[in-house]
């Protein structure tokens, strides 16, 4: 998309006569300074000044706070000046020694000014102030004196589609429903007067909702690119700012600039910064205060900008819907909210094929397997992906992105990058070895839509020394009770196959306990999966349903009940924790057998993988899960 830009140059010309102004305006400031050759007389010491008063040679004095001027009688040698001046001294006694010596004095008239310089002194500090002023209005690029106040001026950057960079919906995959619901915007933009013909009423504001880096800001593009309007984008945070009031007023000029383009589209990025909720708000004066008032203003604003023959459409787009304003969302403002959510697996395929276009594929790269690897992945996530893979194959200088790269990169998304730097121990390197093995045979004999596809022990990112990675071989939005004990059972495999091998355990599996009790403490408290407790809810759904809210606090309970949430959750992973032990124990021989393999190539994956933990049985007193 292009930039439109208004050309606001300065003329030179005026730009140099404010120039000459403020040169020769300091330059008579600075005359007022400068020492005037006529006017200067020889100073000499106060002592002298007495001693010459004491000898009657002084015939008059002129006395002012800074200076006394006095005239000799005589002059103390013959050309030497007349007129003498000393400074001052805290001296009570002068007057009276002056009037017994004769001497008439009195005070300095004060030093009238002249016409002209009481001229300059009233219209040149003026006209200097103004030169500057301009001067810095005509570099801010706004023209005129509301450069310097520019800062209630809107942010938004306009952009007008061109054929070359303008975006469409079919750069835009894996959101088809949300397609389909902007397509109706399209289609009023492009012919508005067809629905106004037979009434109809085209929502005034579109909320796109949904997780960061599924495209909410690249689909509002599109709109504007399948429309072919201008397209005027800003973020939230660029309404609030020092000065109370300067966010409403942008928000008033951000709207009339639109009306002048209608019809148009204005797309508010993080609307959650401008649009939470006012309940509860302390009203606190450049905090709480300067945002309601924005928000006021765009409220008002959504009420009465529309015009049936130039419609402004606004598109906005959060990630924390519910913690905007009520008011923001009723009809008539942001009547209709999309959802723009992860990608299932052909949306995934759709994307990857789009962001493959822009790199050089080898033969044989299969993005379909690619696709089912990246379960959970966004649209972000997934250019990101294929520009890791065609990074690693221009540092390995090859010519064309591999499958390797693809599932290369795979891993460094989901588990960093590679350490292999970080050199353990022997004795470090058997612990990581088992504790690895430990948690493939377990999932590997686990319900669930994953297998185990890799087993490393080089380590990765910040923390990890060694992963197993598990990929999913179906697409599942549901989980039953048996497969999330199997996951507990999954994590708490590697401390198990510790315990077995060594007696003891370390603290490489503090992140797989961390994750096990979280689960344990959702299926007892938020999916009601305990028979001793019900099928009731004890958390309490707060935070982000799309930036996740971490572990949701727990509702008031009683101290019974909240001692039998924590025997049930304890339950659960002690339940999960013995039957990786009794799988364990029944591959013994298997778990010895993979962990020496490991331990020399370091990594183990594909058929090799597969064929090893084919062996694995469950044990009799566990049996297939129901």
């Amino acid at each position: 998309m292009a930039i439109r830009q208004d050309d606001n140059r300065p003329s030179r010309r005026f730009g140099l006569i404010n120039l000459l102004l403020i040169g020769f305006g300091v330059l008579l400031l600075f005359s007022n300074f400068l020492p005037n050759p006529a006017t200067q007389v020889p100073r000499v010491p106060y002592s002298l000044f007495i001693d010459q008063v004491n000898a009657d040679n002084v015939k008059r004095a002129y006395i002012t706070s800074d200076q006394i001027r006095y005239e000799l009688i005589k002059a103390p040698a013959e050309g030497a000046p007349t007129v003498l001046a000393t400074t001052p001294i805290f001296d009570m006694e002068l007057p009276q020694r002056l009037e017994q010596h004769g001497v008439e004095f009195a005070a300095a008239p004060p030093r009238k000014p002249s016409f002209f310089t009481t001229l300059l002194s009233w219209v040149v500090p003026p006209l200097i102030f103004i030169g500057v002023l301009q001067f810095f209005a005509r570099r801010s690029g706004m023209g005129g004196a509301q450069g310097a106040l520019s800062f209630t001026k809107s942010k938004a950057r306009v952009y007008v589609p061109d054929e070359e960079s303008r975006v469409t919906f079919a750069d835009v995959a894996g959101v088809d429903e949300a397609k389909t619901e902007l397509t109706e915007i399209v289609d009023f933009l492009k012919t508005p007067e067809r629905y106004v013909a037979i009434g109809a009423r085209i929502p005034k504001g579109v909320l796109l909702v949904g997780p960061p880096g599924t495209g909410k800001t690249l689909l509002s593009k599109a709109v504007a690119g399948e429309a072919g309007v201008p397209f005027f984008i800003i973020s939230g945070s660029e309404f609030v700012e020092l000065f109370v009031g300067a966010g409403a007023a942008r928000v008033r000029d951000l709207f009339d600039e639109a009306k002048k383009k209608a019809p148009c589209i204005i797309f508010i990025d993080e609307l959650d910064a401008i649009g939470k909720s006012r309940a509860g708000s302390m009203g606190v004066v450049g905090g709480n205060d300067e945002r309601e008032q924005t928000l006021n203003q765009l409220l008002t604003e959504m009420d009465g900008f529309a015009a049936k023959d130039k419609p402004v459409i606004v598109l906005a787009a959060t990630n924390q819907p519910e913690v905007l304003d009520p008011a923001l969302l009723r009809p008539g403002r942001f009547d209709r909210q999309v959802l723009v959510d992860r990608p299932d697996l052909s949306g995934r395929r759709t994307i990857l094929g789009i962001y493959a276009k822009k790199v050089k594929l080898a033969e044989g790269v299969d993005l379909d397997r690619i696709a089912q690897a990246t379960s959970g992945f966004a649209g972000a996530d997934l250019a990101n992906l294929v520009n890791e893979a065609a990074l690693l194959a221009a540092r390995a200088k090859r010519t064309a992105v591999e499958q390797g790269d693809l599932n290369e990169a795979i891993e460094r998304v989901v588990a960093g990058l590679e350490k292999r730097s970080r050199v353990l121990q022997d004795d470090e390197k058997r612990v990581v070895a088992f504790h690895e093995v430990g948690h493939a045979i377990v999932g590997h004999l686990m319900p669930g839509g994953s297998k185990v596809a890799k087993i490393s022990i080089v380590p990765r990112g910040m923390a990890a020394l060694g992963y197993t990675l598990q990929l999913p071989t179906e697409e599942r939005f549901l989980n039953s009770k048996d497969d999330l004990e199997g996951q507990i059972a999954t994590l708490l495999g590697g401390r198990s196959a510790e315990e077995i091998v060594f007696g003891e355990v370390t603290t490489g599996a503090a992140n797989d306990l961390q994750r096990a009790t979280d689960i344990a403490e959702q299926m007892v408290g938020t999916y009601g999966m305990s028979d001793v407790l019900g099928p009731l809810a004890y958390d309490k759904q707060g935070g982000g349903r799309f930036l996740g809210g971490g572990n949701n606090p727990r509702r008031v309970v009683s101290d019974a009940t909240a001692q039998a949430i924590d025997r049930e959750v304890r339950s659960l992973v002690d339940r999960a924790h013995d039957r990786a032990l009794s799988i364990l124990r029944r591959n013994r021989e298997l778990l010895d057998g993979i962990a020496a393999r490991i331990l020399e190539k370091e990594v183990i994956e594909g058929d090799e993988l597969r064929d090893l933990l084919a062996a694995s049985v469950m044990p009799e007193e566990i049996g297939a899960p129901a």
